[in-house]
C-alpha cells in the first residue's frame, strides 16, 4: 500500500512537471514587453473609471488603446471550453462590478455608480507573447468594509509574491495567502486560480490561493506565471451567470481581486507587468 501510494505520488508530480514551460531570457523579455502594455492600459483606464460610464464604455476605450500601442486583447474570441466557461469570449477585457469575482463581460447597459468596486482584468499579446494582470478601482466614495476588502486583498498579493523564489513551494504562496486573508475573516475563492502564462494565456499547472503547505511543485527559475487571488467578505462559494462566464458570490457579498505576473529569478523573484 505505501509502495502504491508512493508511485501515485511520483506520477502526480511528474505529470506536473511536465506541463511546465521554462521561459528562455529571449522569451521573458517578449513577456515583459506585453506586460507593461498590460500595465499602461491598467495605468490609462482609471481617470475613466466615474459614475454614469459603461463598463462596455471602458472596454471600448481599452481595446482602443490596446491596438494603438501595437498589442492586442488575449480575451477578444478566447475560448475556454470547461466549466469556468463555454463559447467565445465577445469583450476586450473583463470587468467585474461588486458581486462579480471574475470574467464579467462588459456591457452597454451595466452603468458604473458611485461607491461601486470594480476588477478590470487585462491581458495583452504582443508578438505573441502575453501579460496578464487586473486592478481594484472605485466609484466616488465607497463604503469602508469594501476599502478594507480591497486593501486586504492588495495586501494578500503582496504576500503571495513575497514567497516567490528559486526552491520554494507553491503551495506556500497560497498558504500564505489564505493564512492572512481568513484570519481578518474574509474568504478566499477556490474555484479560480493564478496560471502559468506567457507562451499561451492559460498554460498548466494553477496557482492555487489556498493551498497546503510545502506542496509542490518547487519553483524554478524562469518560471512565468500569475498570482491573482480573489477573496469575498461573505463565504467563498461562486455561481456562473448564464452566459456561462460571468462568476459571482453565491451568498452576494463585495468580492476583490490583484493580479500580477511573476518571474522567478535567480535571486528571487521579478514583476512583468509594471510599467
Amino acid at each position: 500500500m505505501h509502495i502504491l501510494l508512493y508511485c501515485k505520488s511520483i506520477f502526480a508530480k511528474n505529470h506536473i512537471m511536465s506541463k511546465i514551460i521554462i521561459k528562455t531570457p529571449e522569451q521573458i523579455e517578449w513577456i515583459q514587453k506585453a506586460g507593461r502594455l498590460t500595465a499602461m492600459t491598467l495605468d490609462m483606464i482609471g481617470s475613466y473609471v466615474r459614475a454614469w460610464v459603461s463598463t462596455l464604455e471602458l472596454d471600448n476605450i481599452m481595446n482602443t488603446f490596446i491596438l494603438s500601442n501595437w498589442g492586442v486583447s488575449a480575451c477578444i474570441d478566447y475560448k475556454w471550453g470547461n466549466k469556468w466557461g463555454k463559447g467565445w469570449y465577445p469583450k476586450c477585457t473583463c470587468i467585474s462590478l461588486n458581486d462579480t469575482i471574475c470574467h464579467g463581460i462588459p456591457r452597454a447597459d451595466e452603468i458604473l455608480k458611485d461607491g461601486d468596486i470594480l476588477n478590470i482584468d487585462v491581458t495583452t499579446i504582443v508578438d505573441g507573447y502575453f501579460g496578464d494582470a487586473s486592478r481594484m478601482f472605485t466609484v466616488w466614495v465607497i463604503i469602508e468594509k469594501a476599502q478594507k476588502l480591497i486593501d486586504t486583498c492588495k495586501k494578500a498579493l503582496e504576500i503571495g509574491i513575497a514567497e516567490v523564489r528559486p526552491g520554494n513551494f507553491f503551495g506556500n504562496i497560497g498558504y500564505a495567502i489564505s493564512q492572512y486573508v481568513e484570519a481578518r475573516e474574509y474568504s478566499v475563492v477556490r474555484d479560480y486560480t493564478g496560471h502559468w502564462v506567457g507562451i499561451e494565456f492559460h498554460e498548466e499547472p494553477y496557482v492555487y490561493h489556498k493551498a497546503a503547505k510545502n506542496t509542490w511543485p518547487k519553483m524554478q527559475v524562469g518560471m512565468v506565471f500569475t498570482i491573482e487571488p480573489m477573496i469575498n467578505l461573505g463565504k467563498y462559494a461562486s455561481k456562473l451567470d448564464k452566459d456561462n462566464w460571468t462568476a459571482r458570490t453565491k451568498d452576494g457579498s463585495l468580492s476583490a481581486q490583484w493580479e500580477h505576473t511573476i518571474l522567478v529569478t535567480e535571486t528571487g523573484h521579478k514583476i512583468l507587468t509594471v510599467v
